[in-house]
């Protein structure tokens, strides 16, 4: 339903590009139901030319728009704006299309909020739900997609590196008499490997050890999605841990694990700890 929505937003923008462009730079957001209602109401610069201000100020309103200055911009700029296009049988072609493109993501957004809340509810009280709500940079949308990934039966991986390569994390080493190359791996479940490198990335905000992982790789030249899924196949290993052992992760006890070890990882957690004391 997501990729089916972001399918209707972009035909949504190509058709207004040729008749009514000027909705695109009033409106950054596509995706409201502020602008939904509005395409649906008066899904032509001629329809939307006519309502008064007064009437459109109260439109606004209705829809939480209480950016006062933004809505006289908007209103100023609706009364000055000159038509794309004249030609009327391109007009009314696209008005139709609009109207159904409109009509065909308020239904998906309404289904996907649907669908959302039902996810939510079934995590809330899945028993290993709290191990992926531990976890740094999940929150309400990863937390949910990282239990899945795993699921309940724990006989099914008996290994990090098992969860590593079947995601597509993990890269794919060949060898060829002496020599050796290893590359990004294809074949693979792609909304898995999307889920952790996704997450992976959400972690670097809110975990100290990650975004220092993830800065020590970009200093060595890796790319930002090389680095990202390099954090992500150390993320495995953790969450694979926790996993298996039913708890939640902790981020305290990860740094003095990794202090102990003689982590540099852990040097940058100590460094910046001192500075702010």
């Amino acid at each position: 339903m997501v990729d089916e929505k972001t399918a209707q937003l972009n035909r949504l923008t190509s058709n207004l590009k040729i008749y009514f462009p000027q909705i695109l730079d009033w409106f950054k957001d596509l995706d409201t139901e502020m602008l939904c209602a509005l395409l649906q109401r008066w899904p032509t610069l001629e329809e939307l030319q006519q309502p008064s201000p007064a009437e459109l100020r109260r439109f606004f309103h209705q829809h939480h728009c209480r950016n006062g200055e933004l809505i006289e911009h908007r209103i100023q700029e609706i009364g000055q704006a000159r038509p794309a296009i004249h030609d009327r049988a391109v007009i009314e072609a696209k008005r139709v299309v609009v109207k159904v493109s409109v009509q065909l993501i308020r239904s998906l957004r309404e289904a996907i909020a649907e669908l959302d809340g039902k996810i939510a509810e079934a995590a809330a009280v899945h028993p290993d739900f709290f191990i992926f709500d531990s976890l740094p940079g999940a929150g309400a949308v990863m937390a949910p997609r990282l239990l899945v990934a795993f699921g309940s039966q724990r006989e099914r991986y008996d290994s990090a590196w098992e969860v590593q390569s079947y995601s597509g994390i993990a890269p794919v080493t060949e060898r060829s008499g002496k020599k050796k190359w290893v590359h990004f791996r294809v074949a693979c479940p792609k909304f898995l490997r999307q889920t952790f490198h996704e997450w992976a990335g959400h972690s670097i905000a809110t975990s100290v050890w990650a975004r220092s992982y993830y800065q020590q790789l970009r200093s060595r030249g890796k790319g930002h999605h090389a680095a990202v899924r390099a954090l992500a196949f150390k993320w495995i290993r953790i969450l694979f841990r926790c996993w298996k052992d039913g708890v939640a992760y902790d981020e305290s006890r990860y740094l003095a694990t990794l202090a102990r070890r003689g982590s540099p990882l852990a040097a940058v957690h100590v460094a910046i700890v001192g500075k702010s004391v």
